[in-house]
Order: C-alpha cells, then structure tokens, then sequence
C-alpha cells in the first residue's frame, strides 16, 4: 500500500547521433510503466528522460553531415527523439538536454566543488579509447577483430577498432571509493539489479578502481572545465549529472531535489557500469545521496543478434506501432521479456500475442460484455443478487491479481505483474463461457442470476482495465468512457483496482479495443 511518498525514475539520456530503435523505445517504455504505476498508488511520481549531446562522437556525427553539433543535436531532437515519446506514449515529467543551460550551470557547480575538495588533479594518460562507448577500455574489454577489422583490438560492445589516446587530463579520484562501493553493494543488495548485473559489477570493483580520467583537450566540444578552459569535461561525467541537474541540483531552487532525489536509474545493461560504479562514487565524493536503485535490463535481440544499424537489425518503433498501436508494443515489450533478461523480437510472435492476448482476449471480452448489457438491459448495469461459488472465485482472483500485481511492480518485474492481470482475463472469459448469460437471458426465472453474472463480470472486467492503465493508457481510457462512471481511468488507484464497483449505465463501446489486423507486417522487416 502506498503511503504517498516520492518515486522518481529516469531513463538514461540517450545519444543523439543518430535515430532512435525499439531498443530505446523499450527502456522508454519500462520506465514509463513504472512511472504510471506508481502515480496511480498515489505516490508522488516523477519521470525524466532525455538527450546526451556532448562528446567525440557527436562532433564527428555533425562533421560528417555538414553541421554544426548544436544544430545536429536540435535536429534529432525535434524530429526524432522527442516524438518517440509520442510514438509509445510516455508520460514524462522532464525532458532534459546536456546542452540545456541548466544542466551547465549545475555540472559546473558540481565540478568546482570536487576540484576544490581535492578529488581532481592533474596528470597525464594514455590508453585504448572506444568512440562509440567514449569510455577508456581495459584490455580485458576488447576482442579481436573480425573481417575488416581482422588483426586488430576492437570493443566488445561496438566492434570497432579502439584508438590509443595520449593526453594531459584532469583526473577524479575514483580509486578511493572503492571499498566505499564495495560495502554499499554488501549492505544494500537491491542497489544493482538484477542479480546477474550485480554479480559483474561487483566483480568489476574488486579487480580494482583507477582513478579517472575526466577531461579532454583534443576537442572542444563540451562543457568548459571552469578553472582551465582548454579542457571539456569528458562525456559521461557531463551526462550522469543530468539525473541531479533536472531536479535543481547547482541553482537557487533545488525544490524538487530535495522531494525527489534519490532517483530510481532504469538503463541498458551495457552501461550499468558507468552508473553503478562511476555515478555513486561522484555523488559520495560531492557528500550527495547515491541514487535509489541502478537496474539494468537486457537486450532487445533480432535473430539472435543486439540490435545494429549496421547489420540492418535497428527497428524504428514506428514500424511496429503502425500496425498493432501503442497500446500492442508496449504490452508486448512489458510482457514477452522477463525484465532484466535479454530478449528476442519476432513479428510472428508480436502478431501471435495481439491476436491470442488483446484482440481474442481483452479486446474480445470488452466488447462482448459491453454488448450484452446493451442487449439484455439496455445499458443499465444491474445489481447482483445472491452469489455463487463461481462469482465469488471471480471476486476473489480480482483481490489476488491486483496484490499480486502490485508486489510485482515493487519487485520490477512488469512482465510478472501483466501475467497475474491476465489470469483474470483468462478467468473471465471463462466464466462467461460457462455462465452462459445468453442462455439466461431466454428465461425470465434467471433474470436476477443473469444480472449477477454480468454484473460479476463487469467489476472484473472494471478490476483488469485499472490494472493495465498503466500497460495500455489508450485502451483503457476508450474502455473507461464505456464502463466508468466519468473521470479517467488514471484516478483510480491501481493498488486498489478489485474495489472499483461498477458504473449505474454502461455505453457502446463502438468499434473494438483492439481491430482484427489483416495484412502483417513484412517478416524480418527493418
């Protein structure tokens, strides 16, 4: 039960040298579930996402396409990145860029307090260097190269050559924070998660911390490291600071830092690292709280493979969300992937799950239970008499799913809670199907039994749409304009959904939640 308090939960901000991929639109997407949910148990909920546009990496991105990085950034941003948003229907509170002038102010607030504390200074570096990570590599993190990279080290993440870099830096003094993270891992298991990131990053740790490097002078495009101005702070120290900078972190009114902070950080598992290891140890160094959880989720596959744009493998979400909606990619996503675990996406099994789960499903029991009050009482929603085994069993699984549910949630594990909110789906139909309402509806002696039913049905089905509000915010606010008594469906609480009673009149829903999809996509197409 929820108590009111703050939950705040950010995505990581993304890299703007190019478009974004289901990949992004699915951390997107579990963040803003998350966010929903949490909002709906009365909590003061909080979600914030948004751009990384500093960097090497975007400077040679905008070098290549003739423009400014500036410009390069305001164009992805407008036309591609923030109508993702839109696209899978995120409900974020912020949106914040590295380039926003508040973020700057509060980096360099940030910043000038560790050099004057003393865990910067100056010395010289040299290693392997991964553009498309912008992170230093230890030799254990590169591979051998293949193809036209055969004979030489690339990354393991981006398989490219890595570069050896020789530079006179400003250095954070991260090593000494490392039996400082060690015992914050020990006394605060849930910290990482899930187990299996934990376990690598704890492993990561106890091979030892170096100090690390965190300004360049080969390039200026950055933010200006305030006591020597031939340097940029390096990439990710610049961008891990927007989760504090959003909130007020470096101005006159830090309101929101105060209510808000610490954050929950829903990332990929592939820079878990940066904010498991990196980020706490900032925040210890600067005297701040270390955020609430770090989780980082799997990978989205195709054919087996993480998602390339070189291989051909990166699927925009509007190509999903053009033939099965919103509504369908975000319960696919949420559902078909254990949270945490990699995942692999198929057209056939998205259509298989809307055409099984949604349309013959969900969508199927709306519709026809909608339908049959119409016919059999004109709308009006009937009140119910004596109760059968069969009715309280519905009333009861309503209880269970919607604690289950919301443990799950508690637990990060939304594809958990959307299971237990389909056993009741699942429930339902079946119950309709062995009530038989229109064999009742031919007898005038089952007049009040056929009422019970359909009345027992409706809460259920009352007790499902609250609960996948937060899943499918479309859905289920055309479904609330047919069975709600006014309102939106986002002001009941999710965490209480079996307590919904029903609406005095029911209206036709129209045409179904979710139509019968003709023509499929083409398989493998991206």
């Amino acid at each position: 039960m929820s108590d009111g308090s703050s939950f705040s939960i950010t995505t990581p901000i993304f890299y703007v040298n190019d478009v974004p991929h289901i990949g992004h639109a699915y951390t997107e997407v579990a963040a803003d579930f998350m966010a929903r949910w949490h909002r709906q148990r009365g909590d003061d909920a909080w979600l914030l996402t948004g751009t990384d546009e500093h960097g090497q990496k975007i400077l040679r991105t905008a070098s290549a396409n003739d423009v400014s990085p500036k410009e390069w950034a305001d164009r992805l941003v407008t036309d591609a990145w923030k109508p993702l948003l839109d696209t899978v229907d995120v409900a974020n509170d912020d949106f914040i860029r590295t380039t926003d002038e508040r973020h700057e102010r509060g980096v360099t607030a940030f910043l000038q307090k560790l050099y004057d504390d003393g865990y910067i200074y100056a010395g010289e570096f040299e290693g392997f260097y991964c553009v498309g990570c912008e992170e230093y590599k230890q030799p254990s993190d590169l591979v051998p190269g293949t193809g036209p990279y055969e004979g030489q080290q690339v990354c393991a993440i981006h398989s490219i050559p890595v570069e050896v870099l020789a530079e006179r830096n400003y250095f954070f003094r991260m090593s000494d924070f490392e039996q400082r993270l060690l015992d914050l891992y020990e006394s605060n298991p849930q910290f990482i998660q899930p187990e299996s990131v934990r376990n690598e990053i704890v492993s990561f740790v106890k091979q030892g911390l170096r100090d690390l490097s965190i300004s360049r002078s080969s390039f200026d495009w950055g933010i200006t490291i305030p006591w020597d101005h031939d340097h940029v702070l390096y990439v990710w120290f610049d961008a891990l600071l927007n989760y504090v900078t959003a909130l007020g972190y470096g101005s006159d009114d830090d309101e929101a830092f105060q209510r808000l902070w610490p954050s929950v950080h829903i990332v990929g598992k592939d820079i878990a690292r940066f904010h498991a290891v990196i980020w706490p140890a900032m925040l210890m160094a600067a005297g701040l709280p270390v955020p609430e959880r770090v989780f980082g989720h799997g990978w989205l596959l195709v054919g087996g493979e993480k998602m390339s744009k070189s291989k051909l493998t990166g699927i925009a979400p509007s190509e999903i969300t053009d033939t099965f909606g919103s509504d369908a990619f975000r319960y696919y996503f949420l559902r078909a992937i254990t949270f945490g675990q990699d995942g692999n996406f198929s057209w056939e099994d998205i259509s298989a799950r809307y055409s099984a789960d949604l349309a013959n499903g969900f969508g199927n029991l709306a519709s026809r239970l909608v339908a049959m009050l119409q016919k059999y009482f004109d709308g009006a929603v009937p009140s119910r008499g004596e109760l059968t085994p069969s009715d309280e069993a519905i009333d009861a699984l309503a209880v269970s799913v919607t604690e289950r549910a919301d443990a799950a949630v508690e637990a990060f594990a939304p594809h958990e809670a959307i299971a237990a909110v389909w056993e009741l789906v699942d429930a339902l139909n079946g119950y309709i199907t062995e009530q038989e309402p229109w064999a009742l509806a031919k007898d005038e002696s089952a007049r009040e039994r056929l009422g019970t039913v359909l009345a027992t049905a409706l809460r259920g089905l009352g007790t499902v749409n609250v609960l996948v509000s937060p899943v499918m915010p479309k859905a289920t606010e055309k479904l609330w304009a047919s069975i709600g008594a006014g309102g939106s469906v986002t002001e009941q609480r999710v965490d209480r959904a079996y307590e919904w009673q029903g609406a005095a009149t029911v209206v036709p829903l129209g045409s179904g939640l979710f139509p019968r999809i003709e023509q499929q996509p083409e398989q493998g197409a991206a």
